[in-house]
């Protein structure tokens, strides 16, 4: 077979079987589906948010209960916010809780968990580079 032939075979098959590649990121930072309902926001995914997050529902719970100064409850696989909340800054709060408490500050990756450290404080664990830190 000459050089010119297989060239051709070769670039025949690339073209036939291409495959689709994304934007290189493996990590893509889930959304909140959000209901508004009288004076309440309630978000229906927030239990699957939490699964891919890799953290405890009442762990990110308890973040947005602080950092958006309201009460709410779990009721089974959604939250209920007892206040009427943007969609807009609901997203840009689960980006501060993706920020703060899923990526690792030393590698910049999603690789981490959550370790009980004792006395009602919990580590951030980077399982790419090994770091550690309390999650505030």
């Amino acid at each position: 077979m000459s050089s010119a032939n297989y060239e051709a075979l070769l670039t025949r098959v690339k073209e036939k079987h291409s495959v689709k590649t994304s934007s290189g990121e493996r990590f893509e930072a889930p959304v909140f589906i959000i209901a508004l309902v009288g004076s309440k926001t309630f978000i229906k995914n927030f239990e699957e948010v939490a699964e891919k997050l890799r953290r405890p529902k009442e762990f990110l719970a308890k973040f947005l209960f602080k950092e958006l100064a309201t009460p709410g409850a779990l009721q089974g696989r959604e939250l209920i916010l007892h206040a009427k909340l943007q969609p807009r800054l609901m997203q840009e709060k689960l980006a501060s809780f993706i920020t703060r408490m899923v990526m690792c500050k030393e590698c910049g990756k999603p690789d981490t968990h959550l370790e009980h450290g004792g006395r009602h404080v919990e580590f951030i664990v980077c399982e790419a580079c090994g770091a550690r830190r309390p999650a505030l």
